[in-house]
Parts: C-alpha cells; structure tokens; sequence
C-alpha cells in the first residue's frame, strides 16, 4: 500500500466523520412510529401466564400539556415552597412536589453546569415546570383523573438518605384513593416507585406517567446539547427519536411492551424502568411536540403507559442522573444503550472500542491519579507502541512493493492488450520477490477504530466532561485557543515529511503534504480538544518509527544501485530477462 493509499483511509475517514458533526440526523422512521394512540393497560398486569401482547388496549384521552401546570397555576409548586419535599444524598437532592407527587427538581452534586446563566452552579437536570413522574389515571373512555393535579400529603418534609429510604404520599377524592412511595438510595440514582389506586373497578385501567416535558440546558454548547434530545425506547434494541425530527404539534407513539423509555441529553438521562421476568410491562410511549414551536422542538410532553390491574397496585423504577456507563449498565436490559456509541449501521463495530476505550481511560484515571490529559498522552503512546511490530511489517511491505514497481509498470506496459496474462505475471513477480500486495493495508486501519471511537468518547462520555488538562478548560470541549488543533495538524505534516524522505520525487505527494494537515486542521478546530490531543500524540509517537523506516528506505536505494552498477545487464531469472527471451 502506497502513500496514495494512506491518504485515501484519512480522507475515507474524514467522510466518515463529518457528517455526524455537519448534517443534522434525519427524523424517525415512520413505521417504527405509528400515529395511532399509545397501547395501554388492561385488565391486569402481564405475568407469566399473560403476555404483555395480550392485554387489551385502551385509547389515552388528552392530558394537560406543561403549559396548563405551569408554576404560575396556583395548584403548582414553587421552587424552594413548603410543596416540595427535598430528598439529599451525597449524590444528589430531588424535589418531589406535593402537587401531582411530581419530581421536580434533580441536582447532582458531583456535576456543575457549564451553561452562562448559571455557569458553575450545581447541575440541576430538570427545568421549571418539569412533569417528571406526573401520573393520570385512565379508566376507560371518557373516565380521566388527573392524577398530577391533587394534592397529596407527604409522610415527612425533607429526608437526608444515609440507606434506603421511604417517601409515602396520600391523596383522595370521592370513592378513589391514591398511595405513592418513593424508595430512595444513597449511592445511586436509581429511586423505585410502587403505588395503589383504591376505586378502581374490576376492569382495571392505565397509569400515564409523565417523563416531559424536556431537561434542562447544562451545557455551554447550547445547540449542541439540543441536538442530543430525544425519546429512547427499548424493545429488542434501543430505538432513537430526536425531539427535533418532531413537527409543530405532531404527537408519535412507540407501542409496547417496552423495557424502558427514557429522556436524554448530551450528558443526563431520565428514564422509567418497568420489565420483569416475562418481559416489558410499558405498554406505549407518546410523545408530542408544542404546537406553537420553531421548525427544531426541544421538547415534548411525554407520557409513559403502564396497564393498571383491579387491584390497582403498580411499581416501577426511576433513573435521574448521569450517563454513567458503569451505572447505567447496572439497571440491567441494556440500558446503557441509551447512550450510543457509533452511527447506526456501524455501532455494532465501534461499540465494543469505543466501550473498552472509556473503561481503559476511567480505570488510569481513578486507579493511577492521573489527570485525564495525562492519561490521554500515556494512551496516545501505549498504543502506538502496542501497533509497533504490526506498522514496522506494513511500511517494510510498502517499501517492497515499491522497489518492484518498475518492474510492475514494464508488465503492465508488455501485457496492456491480454489481462490474463498480465495478472499471471503480476502473481509470478509478487511470489519472486515475496511480495504481499495486501500486507502493508490492514496494519494499518488497525489504530482507525481506536481513532472513530474516541470521537464517540469525547462526544458523549460524561467521565471526561469538565476535565481540565493544562490550558484546556474542558478536555470535552474544543481547544478556546486552537493550540491543540494546529499542533495536531503540525505533527501531521511532520510525520508525513519524515515518512517522505527516502521516496522518488512525487508532485501529488508534495501537493499531498501540505494539503492534509491543513485540511484536517480546519475539520477538527472544533472537535473535543482531548481527541486532538490524543491524535497529536499518537502522531508525535510515530515520528522516530518513520524514521528509522525512511533511514532503511534510503539503505536499500543505495544498496539497489550498488547492486545495478555490479550486475550484469539481464540478471538469470529476471522478469525482464525472460520477457525478451520469449519475444526471440
């Protein structure tokens, strides 16, 4: 593989990654979302003699959008009023509203935003308004409690969670009468939510809980952060709807079961966990947009659908914090997927690196003390010292390939009018100078992998959000400086320049040369800064292999034109040689 073939992989590469950064994901797919109404509960929960597909369905009425319980409503909240009750750990303090028994306030104590209104201030995940956990109550057609309007009585005003704890809310009205009880731990963000609804007749019905009808901004790329918003669901796999791929006022189901559906942004995730041994127990998801809203939604009113039996008992699970891989791995049903690594199509190929990756970064970073910056350098080197053997056999293949390339361009001149026979020559002379036309190829796309899923490390790895390293602010976040970025590019040119020498005069290469970096410079000025720091180290790593490699290039040119000025004009078995003989 020549040099030519080199930079086609970068430019392959290049094509590969900019559109993730440059075009903007397209909307779902319409048969992966009907328009039809969310499936619903039945006359009882599944179990293992009632499969979830089993249970009849029940068309959800309307239910009130955020605007309708806004905190200017006087049944709603007020942030900091005695209507919220406020759970602390050492991981966080949620706010459960005695209004609708809502959560209405997620802070997380190990992550500040790096938003500008409130820049350095504890993460706070959830905004003003948020419906998380607002339940309603449907009990058949026209029958519709709204749940996330009553006012319920906690068991205490404020809880500090040292082990599992318990929060009980009550409400009634008329014949109907309502428990919740919150179960939450302290080294997790994980709270689990059971519950009875007295009254509610021998048909059973459906639990809405609301999931909406966004999360706040944490982020100093405001556009960015908004990107990432979108509806996850799980039945087989996790399946993606962005809220920007949302029309004005348009409402999209996901029918069940479901294992879980979750909202997310860059960093965060709130999600409801609902499954047993027979499966999903969440019979649909809606979600539907504003209808006064730009052409790009950054919310919608979610509402999770789970079957309600004639006991009326009900429990699920709540996630509300960030993506942490480790953790998220833990609630089990693949619900780190919520966090892809990878476009669809290659994520199955990237996933596995891009995983193994983040876990080789956090375990130096929490097992050696060493900054991340530092362990992105110790990386960037690690693997090129690991990929040494196999660039050494594939830059030898290339120098081998192009000492026989004269004699390739005399066959390929000779037999330009019989292609068989060129290409039974071209084997012959690939097998008298053992030479691999392949071999200099695989060695080396094997650090690409590492290369694309870095890219998804940076881009959605919370670990190394607000990780600083030297001048860099954020390791997550591109250069403020450039610094990195034309230092990547410089390395570049050098690791090109140093591979060049030794190599006949070439006008595309030297184009090449300079072209390149310049070209990559530009494409990564905005990419997360300890990508670039990583790629200039690994650049700055291969310098001294490229030039031992240059120094053994320019060591065989010189014993090759020894051995032509001492060697008779037609050496015995040459390809030359018996090329003429034949033509005698």
């Amino acid at each position: 593989m020549d040099r030519r073939t080199i930079w086609a992989i970068l430019l392959m590469m290049v094509i590969a990654i900019a559109p993730a950064i440059l075009i903007k994901r397209p909307p779902p797919a319409a048969d992966n979302l009907s328009p039809t109404a969310v499936d619903s509960g039945g006359t009882d929960r599944p179990s293992a003699q009632t499969p979830a597909e089993s249970v009849p369905t029940v068309t959800p009425p309307p239910v009130a959008r955020a605007a309708e319980v806004a905190p200017s409503d006087s049944t709603a909240p007020q942030t900091g009023s005695g209507d919220t009750v406020r759970v602390t750990s050492p991981l966080y303090t949620y706010g459960i509203s005695t209004v609708g028994g809502r959560l209405v306030e997620a802070s997380l104590h190990r992550y500040r935003s790096m938003a500008a209104a409130n820049h350095g201030e504890t993460a706070q995940i959830l905004p003003e308004g948020s419906e998380l956990l607002a339940p309603t109550l449907v009990l058949g057609p026209g029958d519709t409690i709204p749940l996330h309007q009553w006012r319920f009585t906690p068991s205490a005003e404020s809880l500090a969670v040292t082990g599992p704890t318990p929060l009980t809310l009550s409400a009634s009205r008329g014949n109907i009468a309502v428990e919740l009880t919150y179960t939450f731990h302290p080294d997790d963000y994980r709270l689990t939510v059971s519950g009875q609804v007295r009254g509610v007749g021998p048909n059973g019905g459906q639990l809405l809980v609301g999931m909406g009808p966004t999360l706040a901004n944490t982020e100093a790329d405001v556009q960015e952060n908004h990107r990432a918003l979108a509806l996850v669901t799980r039945q087989n796999e996790a399946d993606r709807n962005d809220f920007s791929g949302l029309e004005p006022g348009e409402t999209q189901t996901v029918s069940g079961p479901l294992d879980w559906a979750a909202i997310k942004s860059k960093y965060f995730v709130t999600g409801l966990l609902a499954y047993d041994s027979t499966g999903g127990r969440i019979s649909g998801v809606s979600a539907t947009a504003p209808a006064e809203t730009e052409d790009d939604p950054t919310s919608a009113e979610v509402r999770v659908s789970l079957p309600l039996p004639p006991s009326g008992t009900f429990d699920y699970t709540l996630y509300a914090g960030p993506m942490e891989h480790d953790r998220l791995s833990r609630m089990g049903r693949d619900f780190d997927d919520v966090n892809p690594y990878g476009w669809p199509g290659f994520r199955t190929l990237i996933r596995p690196v891009a995983v193994g990756v983040r876990w080789l970064l956090v375990w130096m970073h929490e097992n050696l003390n060493l900054a991340y910056g530092l362990v992105l350098v110790i990386f960037g080197i690690l693997v090129r010292i690991l990929l040494w053997p196999l660039n050494q056999k594939a830059m030898r293949a290339n120098m081998q390939l192009q000492e026989v390339q004269p004699k390739m361009k005399e066959i390929q001149e000779r037999y330009k009018s019989d292609p068989q026979k060129m290409q039974q020559e071209m084997f012959k002379l690939y097998k008298e100078y053992k030479v691999n036309p392949l071999g200099g190829c695989w060695p080396m796309l094997l650090p690409m992998p590492v290369l694309f899923a870095l890219f998804f490390v940076f881009q959605n790895t919370i670990e190394l959000r607000d990780a600083s390293f030297l001048w860099l602010p954020d390791l997550s976040r591109p250069d403020p400086l450039y610094i990195i970025p034309v230092l990547m590019g410089a390395s570049m040119y050098g690791l090109s320049k140093v591979g060049m020498v030794g190599m006949e005069p070439n006008p595309q290469m030297k184009m090449m040369l300079y072209v390149m970096p310049v070209m990559m410079t530009f494409l990564f000025l905005n990419f997360a800064s300890g990508l670039n720091l990583y790629y200039a180290v690994s650049n700055i790593a291969s310098i001294p292999q490229q030039w031992l490699l240059s120094r053994e290039r320019q060591r065989r040119a010189a014993r090759k034109i020894v051995e032509i000025k001492t060697a008779p004009e037609d050496p015995p078995g040459s390809a030359a040689r018996g090329g003429r003989r034949k033509k005698a």
